[in-house]
């Protein structure tokens, strides 16, 4: 979910018909590069996420705020608790940064060939896509990962909201066991549970890649950072515009991918899950676990996005 303020700069330069071919391995490279990123993330941030879905799909009663989210959790589970439902999003961020970060480029690179031309021909080696642009090759972008992170996040989640410490109490035994229960019961469906309001959480992507445009522009014209520096916290920063816009989108998404199904279902509709949170906790629901998730969002990102551009360095793209 991370991209590079050289992949904002260079790969918006449309390149010479001669050099279309030659420049294309570079977009796979991307790909392979994004698995990289991908295991940093969740290194760094899954801990972070563990105390965010607790708090979002917990009764206010359970924990007065993060902090004692936090001690409980390492109390009652020890540190194993924090990384708990960390095997699926291990093989799912892999899987999500390498088609996010190569599918982004890609766009980027579509819309700037195919939609923001300019309009003299000779501005073509120097033309840039417009920030507008990569606002909307990060929706697509998004809405294109959503079907691997939906299932992902949605095993992850029911993983993450089992409290007993003892194994054998728990209803899933693990991501395997917890997909081959939710295959079994309810189909791909149940799997794909959450897909709609997944989409919808991804369409906030906007503000996320269009900010990290602005920054990565304000830092490479206005300060001496170097490129990786400039990564750096124009990544880190643009995480946290991010998740000030989505945040509440997010906390319905978990509510829906934490509910019951069949039977017990609680939230037929995402409205349904919208409503329910302002009925338990008002406004304020829709903000629950918002400082684990802040707190993450910088770091986690920042840090995915030095492992992405270390590896781009050593396989030599020209990114």
């Amino acid at each position: 979910m991370s991209a590079t303020a050289s992949t904002s700069f260079k790969n918006d330069v449309a390149p010479s018909p001669e050099k279309k071919v030659a420049g294309a391995p570079a977009h796979y490279k991307g790909f392979v590069a994004g698995i990289f990123s991908g295991v940093t993330k969740l290194a760094v941030g899954h801990p972070f996420d563990t105390i965010k879905v607790r708090l979002q799909t917990s009764e206010k009663s359970r924990f007065s705020g993060p902090l004692e989210c936090l001690v409980q959790t390492v109390r009652k589970e020890g540190l194993r608790g924090l990384y708990k439902g960390a095997s699926p999003p291990l093989v799912g961020w892999m899987a999500m940064d390498s088609l996010m970060l190569g599918s982004l480029t890609v766009y980027r690179r579509l819309l700037r060939e195919h939609v923001f031309i300019p309009a003299n021909a000779r501005e073509q080696s120097t033309y840039k896509l417009p920030t507008v642009g990569h606002g909307i090759a990060g929706i697509m972008a998004g809405w294109t990962v959503s079907f691997i992170a939906a299932p992902v996040e949605h095993v992850k989640a029911r993983l993450q909201v089992q409290y007993a410490a003892d194994k054998s109490k728990r209803l899933y035994s693990g991501p395997i066991d917890c997909s081959m229960k939710l295959l079994r019961g309810h189909g791909l469906p149940g799997l794909f549970h959450g897909l709609s309001a997944t989409l919808l959480f991804r369409t906030w992507f906007f503000c996320w890649w269009t900010s990290y445009d602005l920054f990565s522009r304000y830092f490479s014209a206005n300060t001496s950072l170097s490129p990786a520096a400039i990564n750096f916290w124009a990544g880190g920063l643009s995480a946290q515009v991010f998740w000030l816009t989505s945040y509440p989108c997010d906390v319905v998404k978990q509510r829906i991918m934490t509910d019951p199904l069949g039977e017990g279902r609680k939230y037929p509709r995402w409205k349904d899950a919208a409503k329910a949170v302002w009925k338990d906790n008002g406004w304020r629901g829709y903000w629950r676990g918002f400082v684990p998730c802040f707190l993450r969002a910088f770091p986690a990102n920042a840090m995915a996005l030095v492992a992405f551009e270390g590896v781009m360095r050593m396989l030599g793209a020209d990114h």
